[in-house]
């Protein structure tokens, strides 16, 4: 049964690693006047994701030690860490070109379309303590990934901005992207002790249930990433966004230049150095 609330964590059904689900409506038509102007109108979002992550950075910092001691993430720090993610998730769902409909200025926003589920369990304190070292690998992807996907954002957006859509290639791609980068913050946030994987999809569908928001009113439009399983001209793009990533922070270094913005907005609650 989902859950809109953190539960007590307990221990993932039959013991298996239990990643953090992503749910996103298929791709479907968008106006294209919300496709043309997406980023103007995401400002006022950006502002408060700015202001979210600073509280969300000391969050996890407060956590940490919680963590170390209880096992698991004290309630009230776990409760805000899942909105904020929930949150950034929906936003960068709508930067991102996968759905139209416009992110509320809420933790819970039930009749949004984009949905995460995670099950909250037991934290290893080992784990815990090394958190910093361990998400460094996962660091680098989410960052190469990132770097990649904004280089060619602008085709994407124009793309969508001819056809009305984003086309089924381009979707999972960006859908695989944006599964990662929610992974890769629910394992920093400890929301979850599974380490972020999955970037090229999967076959079989999920474990049921967890802590997750309910069906929109009326029920919800069909997943586009549950199963997320991604065909060839999509893998291929995941693996060009690595290239461009890859290319993208050797050409800096080499050039010597100050380093690019941080694109991988609304992640504040992620340590800068470990981004970089």
């Amino acid at each position: 049964m989902a859950h809109t609330t953190w539960h007590t964590p307990e221990a993932a059904p039959g013991g298996a690693e239990v990643l953090p689900e992503l749910d996103v409506p298929a791709p479907g038509r968008q106006r294209r006047w919300t496709v043309l102007l997406r980023w103007l109108l995401l400002i006022p979002q950006f502002l408060v994701l700015a202001v979210l992550g600073i509280a969300a950075f000391v969050m996890t910092v407060a956590g940490w030690f919680g963590a170390l001691f209880l096992g698991h993430l004290p309630g009230p720090i776990a409760r805000f860490l899942f909105g904020y993610l929930r949150y950034e998730t929906r936003v960068r769902a709508y930067g991102m070109l996968l759905v139209d409909r416009y992110p509320p200025f809420s933790w819970r926003g039930p009749e949004h379309p984009v949905r995460i589920e995670i099950h909250p369990t037991k934290l290893n304190r080992l784990a815990v303590f090394f958190r910093l070292i361990l998400m460094i690998p996962a660091a680098v992807v989410n960052g190469l990934l990132m770097s990649g996907w904004y280089a060619v954002g602008w085709i994407f957006w124009l793309i969508t901005l001819v056809l009305g859509r984003l086309p089924e290639p381009l979707y999972q791609s960006t859908a695989a992207v944006l599964r990662y980068a929610m992974r890769f913050s629910a394992y920093v946030m400890m929301l979850t002790p599974a380490y972020p994987k999955g970037l090229f999809g999967e076959e079989r569908a999920p474990v049921p249930g967890g802590t997750a928001e309910p069906a929109a009113p009326g029920g919800t439009a069909r997943s586009g990433t549950r199963p997320l399983v991604l065909g060839g001209a999509a893998k291929v793009l995941v693996v060009l966004f690595l290239a461009l990533g890859l290319v993208s922070g050797a050409t800096s270094s080499l050039t010597g230049g100050d380093d690019p913005p941080d694109k991988d907005y609304g992640s504040a609650a992620v340590p800068a150095a470990a981004r970089r």
